[in-house]
């Protein structure tokens, strides 16, 4: 990983507190994740939080489609069995991401166009990692098991 890539990877592990907080309450007052609203507040919090705790794991040049598909997969499952609708967990998945370039913004890392390709390039792995992972939420919410 590029060291200015790794300091974006860097600045959202080291944001995850506050990523947190802000997705949750996203997601408290969103219309389509009225669920969550009354999910336990503890257990939301360290699903969203693990999301941003790892996320230069997921990043990872080493990281495969199958480890993706492993961990999501299970969490659709999970959902489903919890009474979530897959509608709102892809939702929830996609504020989470959404969080990611408004940090990264917010920041003002964005000065140059050395730090703007490179911002540009972790958004486009963070897009292919959440669009593989609400993929494979999806096969997993809609499996028979």
């Amino acid at each position: 990983m590029l060291e200015l890539s790794k300091r974006f990877v860097d600045l959202v592990e080291k944001n995850a507190v506050k990523l947190t907080k802000r997705v949750i309450a996203d997601i408290k007052k969103h219309p389509a994740t009225k669920t969550y609203s009354t999910y336990d507040d503890t257990e939301l919090y360290n699903r969203v939080f693990n999301v941003y705790n790892e996320f230069g794991k997921w990043m990872s040049t080493k990281t495969t489609v199958d480890d993706i598909k492993a961990v999501y997969t299970d969490l659709g499952k999970q959902r489903r069995k919890e009474g979530f609708s897959l509608s709102e967990v892809i939702q929830t998945l996609v504020i989470t991401r959404r969080h990611i370039w408004l940090l990264v913004q917010s920041e003002g890392y964005l000065n140059s166009a050395l730090d703007l390709r490179l911002a540009i390039d972790l958004i486009n792995r963070t897009i292919v990692f959440f669009d593989r992972a609400i993929y494979f939420t999806a096969t997993g919410f809609e499996s028979k098991d």
